[in-house]
């Protein structure tokens, strides 16, 4: 069988919520050993996020279905960051380790002694990746700020919405975890460029930066034209037309359809009104965009005549016209191709039961989505890691005793481990 492509990296991951936790993900879905570092006494904020246990016994558990989406495959080690043997700890797991993923604010890791500069003194090998806002430097560093301040500073929310109403935000953290995917590709470079080179380096993901980044035309037609174009918000339209947008069919639902400029001869013809592909209206890009309102109608008419979506989609799919079905998302959790590919990922937790989460963005014909994901409860692997760095029972049992480091009740009582068994008997 392949090994895991990252097996033997280790990565020390001390974040919380969804970006930081994306990356770190990310890497231990590809074999990484993740030592998750969470901070005493509550661990990752977001274990008290999602679906939580039905049974009243683990109301209080710290596991639940956001934390096990984005912290799955790692190992808890949860400690007190302000103590000095905490931080005694952490130096100990960086100066064996392959990656540190940290989304502190900028300046914390400095001000505790784990700075990149501090730390690559001891490990000249460490590839550092901070996640944040705004990155390291800069105007904004200092400020903090999460997906939808980054999305508004981007000039991205300004974008999204109905042209005479207020601009709206995105439903989900598309930031969050595009953020994470672009600090596990950049982790993955650095990786490779020691591999050539010896040499571990400090890399940045923002929120920020992310966000800016997913413009994908506007930017240069900004700079090009100056302060007199604007970009205004079209709602469900594209804004130069196509036509590409959200259309209502004759049952009420809704379809997307992507026409580019040179499929626009045939979509006429597909719609019957093939004299469209020569009316100076819409001949060209330009008139599209300009009259794209009108063409709205034309479209809207000729899916009305249809009984179905469904009915209408055939015509298109027979034609090649790029289009979906806008789904709900329990219709999307239910599509075939998405559950074939996995993309649709079920998963089990001994406390949850069964439920479904996403699967990852890449695939790999070397090494497949790993099967029986679990995710650790809070501080669960605290003696498993501290014994590999040599510590003792007795030093396990003073560190607990001082608080240094942490762990969620049920592995006291042994509840957890009933919960286990009773669930598979």
């Amino acid at each position: 069988m392949t090994l895991p492509m990252l097996e033997g990296i280790r990565v020390i991951d001390i974040t919380q919520f969804v970006a930081g936790p994306v990356c770190s993900r990310l890497l231990a879905d590809a074999g990484a050993d993740v030592i998750k570092i969470e901070l005493a006494p509550y661990g990752d904020r977001s274990r008290v996020q999602g679906f939580k246990p039905r049974e009243a016994a683990y109301q209080r558990s710290s596991r639940s279905t956001y934390f096990f989406q984005h912290n799955h495959s790692k190992r808890s080690l949860a400690l007190d960051f302000k103590h000095e043997s905490g931080r005694k700890i952490l130096r100990e797991l960086i100066a064996k380790a392959d990656v540190l993923v940290e989304n502190f604010a900028p300046g914390v890791m400095a001000r505790a002694g784990l700075s990149f500069e501090d730390m690559s003194k001891i490990n000249p090998r460490l590839i550092m990746c901070s996640v944040s806002f705004a990155g390291q430097t800069g105007p904004l560093s200092t400020k903090p700020g999460y997906d939808y301040i980054a999305q508004a500073y981007s000039g991205v929310t300004s974008l999204i919405g109905e042209p005479d109403r207020s601009p709206s935000q995105m439903p989900i953290a598309i930031g969050d975890v595009s953020t994470g995917v672009s600090a596990a590709m950049a982790v993955g470079f650095a990786l490779f460029h020691r591999e050539r080179t010896g040499r571990g380096q400090h890399v940045e993901a923002t929120l920020l930066d992310t966000y800016f980044h997913m413009h994908e035309a506007n930017v240069p037609k900004v700079a090009i034209r100056g302060e007199k174009f604007a970009v205004e918000r079209t709602g469900s339209q594209h804004p130069d037309g196509g036509p590409i947008g959200l259309f209502r069919c004759g049952d009420d639902t809704f379809i997307s359809i992507n026409v580019l400029s040179h499929q626009f001869a045939q979509f006429a013809k597909t719609i019957g009104r093939p004299e469209l592909a020569e009316d100076p209206r819409y001949a060209t890009a330009h008139g599209r965009r300009d009259n794209n309102a009108d063409l709205v109608v034309i479209i809207e008419q000729w899916l009305a005549t249809f009984p179905t979506r469904d009915e209408a989609m055939q015509v298109l799919d027979r034609e090649r016209i790029p289009c979906a079905p806008v789904l709900t998302l329990h219709e999307a959790m239910r599509q075939p191709h998405l559950l074939d590919r996995g993309t649709v990922r079920k998963v089990h937790d001994d406390q949850i039961g069964d439920f479904l989460i996403p699967g990852a963005p890449a695939r790999f014909s070397e090494w497949p989505q790993p099967e029986g994901l679990r995710v650790d409860m809070l501080g669960e692997n605290n003696e498993t890691v501290l014994k590999e760095l040599g510590y003792s029972a007795t030093d396990i049992a003073a560190l607990y005793n001082d608080k240094v480091i942490v762990r969620d009740k049920l592995l006291e009582t042994g509840d957890s481990v009933k919960s286990q068994e009773r669930k598979t008997a």
